[in-house]
C-alpha cells in the first residue's frame, strides 16, 4: 500500500489511497479533487514555496506541493501549519523547579523530537563533573538522586559527534541524559525540553571548537562580499577564489563553509541511522536548533560586521537542509560580554538580539536570544569559562527554557 507517495507527487493523477488506522495524532486529509483522504501527522508546511512534509501511520515521511490538496487543508495550512515541528506533541508547562527524572521510557509509537546543537567550544563543554558535585543537590537538584547519584533520563537520548571540515565524524556520546565526562549545555537543555514533551527526544550535538561563522561554517546561499578592500568569499569559495564554488572537495584545502558542511553531514548521518542513537525509533522531527558561538569571529571585524546577515542565512539553512521550516532556534551571546559592548564580542550580541527580535515572518517569535552574562560564573568563552561545570548548566537551563517558551507559543 505505497503507491500514496507517488499518486500524490505525481502530477498527473490526483487521487490518494485512504489510509485507515494511525498510532499517530493525525489529521484526515482530502486530494485537490475531493474524491480521497489519508491519515496523516503534519510534519512541517512552507507557505513560501507551498511544500507539506506529512507523517504517515507506518511512520513514512511523504513531501508533495500543497496544490495536491483541498481548498479547506489548504485554509487550514495556512492558519495552523507555520508551526515548529512536533507541535502534535503536548507540550506541558514547567514548573519553578524541576522534579527528578522518572525514570520512565517515552512514547515510542510518537516520532522523536530532534534538537540539534551546533557552534563552536562554548557549545563543546568543558563543564568539570568533580565541581558540580558539591553544588548539584542545591542548585540543579534534578540531577542527582537520593543516593546522591547523577540521574539518568530514559526519555532523553544525549547524542555528541564530531568532525574537523567535512572529514568523517567520530561518535563522542551516544548515552541516556546523564552527567558523564565534561559537560556542555546540553544537560540544561534536555533535561527542560525533555520533561515538557511527551514524545522521545533527541539532544544532537555536532560541532567542534575553534570555528567561525564568516568562515568555517558559512551557511549555504553566503555571497561574497567586500570589506577593507578584499574581496571575502561566499559559501564555497576561498580566499584565492572568492567567487568559486570547491562543491565541497577538501582535496585543495580549507574552503569556507566546510565545517557547515560536515557539521550538517555528521548530524545526518546519526538521523539516518536513527535507531542506533534513540533505540527503537522509527522516525523524528527535528524540532529546534540551538547555537552558542562567536569567539572566533568575534576577532575579525570581517566577520562580526556581518554576523547578523550571517546568522540569518544560517537558520534558514539549517532548515532546509533538515526539512523542518517551522523549527525554532535559541541563540546564545558569550559568557563575558556585556550589553553595550562596543567591540566584536558586542557587535555579536547584538546581531544576535537583533535577529531574535526580527518582524521578518521566517524569524519572528520563532528564534529566542539569550543573554549569559549574568550566568556565567566567571572566566570568558577563549578559556572555556576555567571549566566551571556551573556556567554551562545556567546557560543551557536558560536555553532549554527559551526553546520550551518557543514551543507552547503554539499551543
Amino acid at each position: 500500500m505505497n503507491p500514496l507517495e507517488n499518486r500524490l507527487i505525481a502530477p498527473a493523477v490526483a487521487a490518494v489511497l485512504i489510509l485507515l488506522s494511525s498510532s499517530l495524532h493525525s489529521r484526515t486529509w482530502t486530494s485537490a479533487d475531493g474524491v480521497k483522504t489519508f491519515e496523516g501527522e503534519l510534519q512541517s508546511y512552507d507557505a513560501a514555496s507551498g511544500k507539506v512534509s506529512v507523517i504517515l501511520p507506518n511512520h513514512k515521511r511523504i513531501t508533495f506541493k500543497q496544490e495536491k490538496l483541498s481548498a479547506d487543508d489548504i485554509a487550514w495550512l495556512e492558519k495552523n501549519g507555520n508551526r515548529p515541528a512536533g507541535k502534535a506533541t503536548e507540550v506541558k508547562e514547567l514548573p519553578d523547579e524541576l522534579p527528578d527524572p522518572d525514570g520512565k521510557e517515552a512514547d515510542m509509537s510518537k516520532p522523536v523530537q530532534v534538537y540539534i546543537l551546533l557552534g563552536q567550544s562554548n557549545m563543546l563543554g568543558a563543564g568539570k563533573p568533580s565541581k558540580l558535585q558539591g553544588v548539584a543537590a542545591e542548585k540543579y537538584p534534578y540531577l542527582v538522586d537520593d543516593a546522591d547519584e547523577w540521574t539518568v533520563r530514559r526519555d532523553v537520548r544525549n547524542v555528541f559527534v564530531m568532525c574537523s571540515g567535512n572529514s568523517p565524524a567520530k561518535d563522542h556520546k551516544n548515552e541516556w541524559m546523564t552527567i558523564s565526562g565534561n559537560i556542555g549545555p546540553e544537560i540544561g537543555i534536555g533535561h527542560h525540553v525533555g520533561h515538557v514533551t511527551d514524545a522521545p527526544v533527541l539532544i544532537l550535538k555536532s560541532c567542534i571548537g575553534n570555528r567561525s561563522l564568516g568562515w568555517d561554517l558559512l551557511p549555504p546561499g553566503s555571497k561574497p562580499y567586500e570589506h577593507g578592500g578584499k574581496t571575502q568569499p561566499g559559501y564555497r569559495g576561498t580566499p584565492d577564489e572568492p567567487d568559486g564554488d570547491t562543491g565541497g572537495d577538501m582535496s585543495k584545502g580549507w574552503y569556507a563553509g566546510c565545517q557547515y558542511d560536515g557539521d550538517v553531514a555528521a548530524a545526518k548521518k546519526a538521523l539516518e541511522n536513527l535507531d542506533d542513537y534513540y533505540p527503537g525509533a522509527k522516525d523524528y522531527e527535528v524540532a529546534g536548533f540551538f547555537w552558542w558561538q562567536g569567539d572566533k569571529d568575534m576577532r575579525n571585524a570581517a566577520h562580526f560586521e556581518k554576523y547578523e546577515e550571517n546568522l540569518i542565512q544560517l537558520i534558514k539553512s539549517l532548515r532546509k537542509d533538515f526539512d523542518a521550516p517551522g523549527a525554532r532556534f535559541v541563540t546564545a551571546s558569550l559568557g563575558q560580554t556585556q550589553k553595550g559592548s562596543k567591540g566584536g564580542d558586542g557587535k555579536i550580541l547584538d546581531a544576535m538580539e537583533a535577529v531574535a527580535k526580527s518582524n521578518d515572518p521566517e524569524l519572528e517569535d520563532k528564534v529566542a536570544f539569550v543573554y549569559t552574562h549574568p550566568l556565567s560564573k566567571g572566566g570568558s568563552s577563549s578559556g572555556h569559562y576555567g571549566g566551571n561545570p556551573e556556567t554551562y548548566m545556567n546557560v543551557g537551563e536558560a536555553m532549554g527554557k527559551a526553546m520550551v517558551e518557543l514551543l507552547q507559543q503554539d499551543r
